[in-house]
């Protein structure tokens, strides 16, 4: 899988920051159309030392995060002033956990746009641990926010 955004340039387009970043890079991209994004899950990850020693587990709540993020990069490249905008969610419909996610995964993250707009976002995610299959999917929906507002 090439890359098409490294760490570098996700940074530039989402305001996310470690340790909440959890996309690396991006493989695919057809812009308001679809977008395809690997996390590389690790034992450093700081949400396993509770969820659960011992037993290691991604939660699921954060693998739909990944996928969010992975869409608001699809939905944040449209907006020249970016560094003005928030992603906020708006609603999660159809959310489905099939399997774990473990330190030492290849997290694929697959979203495809339903509805994209000037301010809401209506997408359908993905996630698969590589030679797995599916581990999660859901329909995403958010709104783009002017970061001012939020002050």
């Amino acid at each position: 899988m090439d890359t098409l955004l490294d760490l570098r340039a996700i940074q530039e387009i989402l305001p996310h920051r470690h340790p909440f970043l959890l996309v690396d890079k991006i493989v695919e991209l057809v812009p308001r159309e679809r977008i395809v994004g690997v996390k590389q899950v690790t034992i450093g990850e700081p949400y396993f030392q509770g969820h659960f020693p011992g037993a290691p587990v991604m939660p699921g709540v954060l693998i739909i995060e990944a996928l969010a993020q992975v869409g608001a990069i699809l939905a944040l490249r449209e907006f020249a002033d970016r560094a003005d905008k928030l992603p906020l969610f708006t609603g999660i419909k159809e959310a489905r956990f099939r399997q774990p996610v473990i330190p030492g995964d290849t997290l694929i993250l697959e979203v495809t746009a339903l509805r994209t707009g000037s301010r809401v976002q209506r997408m359908r995610g993905e996630a698969r641990v590589e030679g797995r299959g599916v581990c999660a999917e859901a329909e995403i929906t958010s709104v783009v926010a002017d970061r001012a507002a939020m002050k």
